[in-house]
């Protein structure tokens, strides 16, 4: 076995303290007694922690600050998903993601804005809402997702009569470590005639205007989970001895990633099904859209109920497991994929 030779390396301690003192007035810091920590030996050692929000505890508390909170003085009404291993205040799931659940009662309207960081929804809970992403008016059903992209206008706006509730996913923590987060508020949008979801709802095909393709960086904004869970179920069909049941969400024109740092994905469990994740090298968050989910990661085993969320770090060893007999289970998946390739930092271990 190879030894770690930063290990051996002197510490801080050793160092006189005028020297120290010296150092410090000169903003100057010394590397080697640090060298271990910030490149550790054969793997990294993360602050995200094995992180699991049950919704049945999250809910009423939703509820509570939509009495407590009037959305005039929230412009968004929102209960952040913190990792401990962040630190709560840091307000962040893991090293690039941010998790928040947000309510919106009957009537309400968030007003318009943008902002640099790149935002989705999926839908939890209620029906009667919407939002309007870009001047198209996306209505919300449990388990849509709905892009937000970096600088687009949005807006949510509630025609219902019970509350809707939904899982925020920003890449916030990186685009604030960068120093590039800030928001610009808008007026109300003027609704467009776009139907993104509905010119891309076959597969293989995409709009062609006069033998021309489309150039929008982002041509489908709502991705209906009536479609996703259909997908999911014909796949399951025609494959039965696949070993994993998943479906990525890209943008239709390219077949990328819909967005630029985080990556999104459908997955079926099929009844009793025990699968073992791949070791990874990017955070992974998990919500359960329909049945109970068991997961499992180092040495934490969190029993997911729908509308449950989890959050797992990178190189962690993970299983999910449906614990129905008898029904599938659906799970919607956000990581930080993307990211870690552009940097070309993503990593599969055995």
């Amino acid at each position: 076995m190879e030894d770690n030779r930063f290990d051996t390396l002197a510490s801080l301690d050793d160092l006189p303290q005028d020297y120290r003192n010296t150092l410090t007035e000169q903003n100057l810091v010394p590397l080697w007694p640090s060298l271990s920590s910030v490149m550790p030996a054969k793997k990294p050692i993360p602050r995200t922690q094995p992180t699991h929000w049950p919704y049945s505890g999250l809910r009423p508390l939703l509820l509570q600050a939509g009495e407590l909170t009037p959305i005039e003085k929230a412009e968004r009404r929102v209960l952040v998903l913190a990792n401990p291993g962040h630190g709560l205040e840091k307000m962040q799931a893991s090293a690039a993601i941010y998790l928040g659940m947000q309510l919106l009662l009957p009537g309400e309207v968030a007003p318009a804005h943008r902002h640099t960081p790149n935002a989705i929804r999926v839908i939890v809970e209620g029906e009667g809402a919407y939002t309007t992403v870009d001047g198209e008016k996306c209505i919300m059903r449990r388990g849509d997702l709905i892009l937000t992209p970096s600088g687009v206008w949005h807006e949510h706006g509630h025609e219902g009569d019970a509350p809707v509730m939904w899982l925020d996913v920003l890449d916030l923590p990186l685009v604030y470590y960068l120093e590039a987060s800030y928001h610009i508020d808008g007026n109300p949008q003027s609704v467009l005639p776009s139907l993104g979801n509905k010119n891309y709802a076959r597969g293989g095909l995409v709009p062609s205007p006069l033998f021309e393709r489309g150039d929008k960086p982002y041509p489908m904004l709502h991705y209906p989970w009536a479609d996703a869970k259909a997908a999911l179920l014909s796949l399951a069909e025609g494959g039965p001895d696949l070993e994993a049941v998943q479906m990525a969400y890209v943008n239709p024109e390219t077949g990328a990633d819909t967005q630029q740092i985080l990556g999104y994905f459908a997955m079926m469990l099929r009844p009793g099904q025990e699968l073992t994740l791949p070791t990874r090298s990017p955070a992974s968050v998990f919500h359960v859209i329909e049945g109970h989910v068991e997961l499992t990661t180092e040495s934490r085993s969190f029993a997911m109920a729908e509308g449950d969320t989890s959050c797992v770090p990178g190189f962690a060893a993970t299983t999910l497991h449906n614990s129905s007999p008898d029904e599938p289970a659906f799970l919607f998946i956000a990581d930080e994929s993307p990211l870690h390739r552009k940097l070309g930092l993503y990593e599969v271990r055995p």
